[in-house]
């Protein structure tokens, strides 16, 4: 499992972290700009030796001696601590020689519906590893490739999911069971199911296309299903795949089969319904128990924007397995804190709570007439902004804001009246 990272003189910040990582959750929130895709691609690297999106992290052109510093558990016992320090003459960031040490399988799944994935059994580092055994440091797919398939220097090593789910399905492959079973275990609610239906064909086209079955009886295409469902689709997919040829990898190579899995996931919540969001922390525990039949440890390192994503584990929570980091912007630099946990309860109260930093979970007018009305009551008029610096302008602002049963009301109209039974109304 990824320990700990610490990044110098790289990133938004001249030193960010050390972050040290839990074991099992691990969530990341904080505004857009301030490093939580950063995070994501340096825990890769420093899991993987490789650069999921193509382009290595460009150090701080001004800081004299950039370092991405790490720790992770290996197969061996003990941690694997090790620390890079940027080359400028050569522009790389140098790590050691050989394989690494990591003994679990590695996936990371973007924003954009791209994957990587990082196996043990089937990925090496060194260029001489690569050549002999025909070897990739990393499988990354784009979103396109998922579906479309991988090929790397002439080598396949992904058909895709058009045609290993319709492959899967028409042979009985116990693949496709397995496929069923993560759908399943994904789905967004117990009354609305991921179910495959009978492959289907797009108009006069021979090639046959994996479908869903839908509540209305109707099989649909997948690639005509909604971003939410194809994006669920693609992880259950990679996931299923990825696992299917690690352990036909560990039979050809007579390696062990992974100890571990690491989940790094961006924006989780992309294309997901609140319904949804509620459930796909959970969901992700527990699928690859599903999938392997036995309890693999899973860590997740999860960006999110999400109240309902952190609502989701406020059954599962453990202090001693989960984090929170919350990414803040400092005297102009960002920093990352490890926040206590606290369950909220509902929504409303993740938005306003550290994690997310609302000081309301209401509309921008709503926030702004509330914060002047509040000014108002308690006779602070230099807290006033212009246009709502009367109650009786204020008063107009909330009627447009905020529904009748808001609870902001009651205050208002009592200390309203009073000051009207006080002769003070303005």
């Amino acid at each position: 499992m990824l320990i700990s990272l610490h990044m110098k003189g790289v990133g938004p910040a001249a030193e960010f972290g050390p972050i040290e990582f839990a074991p099992r959750l691990n969530f990341i929130t904080g505004d857009n700009g301030l490093g939580k895709s950063f995070v994501l691609d340096i825990a890769w690297w420093a899991l993987t030796r490789n650069w999921a999106r193509g382009e290595q992290a460009v150090p701080q052109s001004g800081y004299k001696a950039p370092a991405i510093a790490y720790e992770y558990t290996k197969s061996t016992k003990g941690p694997f601590a090790a620390e890079s320090k940027f080359n400028r003459a050569q522009q790389v960031w140098p790590v050691s020689q050989g394989r690494p040490p990591i003994p679990g399988v590695v996936i990371y799944a973007g924003v954009d519906g791209g994957f990587s994935v990082w196996d043990p059994a089937r990925n090496y580092w060194t260029d001489k590893d690569a050549q002999t055994s025909q070897r990739v440091t990393a499988f990354n797919f784009t979103a396109d490739q998922v579906w479309s398939g991988l090929e790397v220097d002439g080598v396949q090593h992904c058909n895709g999911l058009i045609h290993d789910w319709v492959l899967w399905q028409k042979g009985n492959d116990p693949a496709f069971s397995d496929l069923v079973r993560v759908l399943d275990s994904l789905s967004p609610s117990s009354a609305e199911r991921l179910v495959p239906g009978d492959p289907v064909r797009i108009g006069l086209d021979v090639k046959d296309f994996p479908s869903l079955r839908m509540p209305y009886g109707q099989d649909v295409a997948l690639t005509h299903a909604s971003a939410g469902m194809r994006r669920i689709a693609a992880l259950a997919y990679l996931l299923v795949w990825t696992w299917r040829e690690h352990e036909i990898a560990c039979v050809q190579t007579g390696r062990r089969k992974a100890r571990e899995v690491i989940f790094l996931i961006d924006e989780i919540e992309c294309h997901l319904h609140p319904q949804w969001q509620r459930r796909i922390v959970p969901a992700l525990l527990r699928v690859m128990k599903s999938l392997t039949g036995r309890n693999v440890p899973v860590q997740l390192v999860v960006a999110t924007h999400s109240p309902m994503v952190m609502m989701s584990a406020e059954a599962e929570f453990n202090d001693d397995k989960d984090a929170v980091f919350t990414l803040e912007l400092v005297d102009q630099q960002a920093v990352v804190n490890r926040s206590p946990w606290a369950k909220q309860g509902d929504a409303v109260n993740w938005l306003v709570s550290e994690a997310f930093g609302l000081r309301q979970a209401r509309s921008v007018q709503g926030e702004e007439a509330i914060e002047a009305a509040e000014a108002l009551m308690r006779h602070d008029r230099d807290a006033l902004p212009p246009g709502l610096d009367t109650q009786g302008k204020i008063h107009k602002a909330l009627v447009r804001a905020l529904p009748g049963l808001d609870p902001f009301w009651p205050r208002w109209i009592v200390w309203s009246e009073q000051q009207h039974k006080g002769g003070k109304g303005g």
